[in-house]
């Protein structure tokens, strides 16, 4: 049985490797449901990248029992965000941990002064557009510059 009673925090530069790993694990997932061989950068980044994402941008990790189970970046630039890597490891999957983080998110946006907030996805994977639509997304436009339908999805911050 798996204990749900995860907690969420500002990452460190301890975690990079299990940021690292939750990426990995999260993006082979995304590349298989788009259904492309395109050469995500998710899956070819650097611990550099992502100390560099730590420093500078915002990084939340959702943890149980000190393993880090989820994690999504936002970078800021004025009143527009772009939110990316985001994932949960499969086997913690459907236990709230996707939507608790987005919470997060969005009460930092909203403290940052964020007007809107954007994403790419894959506009076929059904699983990943219900779940941002559920957040209050929405598909801006979608495009296949990367060799399979990808959307632009905002959500805006009143």
């Amino acid at each position: 049985m798996i204990n749900s009673g995860f907690e969420i925090r500002n990452a460190s530069l301890d975690d990079v490797q299990q940021i690292k790993d939750i990426t990995l694990e999260a993006f082979m997932k995304y590349r298989e449901l788009a259904a492309t061989d395109y050469p995500l950068a998710a899956l070819h980044e650097t611990d550099e990248d992502i100390i560099n994402d730590i420093t500078n941008n915002l990084v939340l990790v959702a943890y149980i029992n000190g393993k880090v189970v989820g994690s999504v970046r936002v970078s800021v630039d004025g009143e527009t965000a772009y939110l990316s890597r985001f994932g949960v490891s499969p086997d913690f999957q459907n236990l709230g941990i996707g939507k608790a983080l987005m919470n997060l998110v969005d009460i930092n946006m909203k403290v940052l002064g964020v007007k809107q907030i954007q994403l790419h996805t894959g506009a076929k994977i059904k699983s990943l557009i219900t779940f941002y639509y559920g957040r209050g997304f929405y598909v801006d436009s979608t495009n296949k510059d990367r060799g399979y339908i990808r959307a632009l999805l905002c959500k805006d911050y009143d």
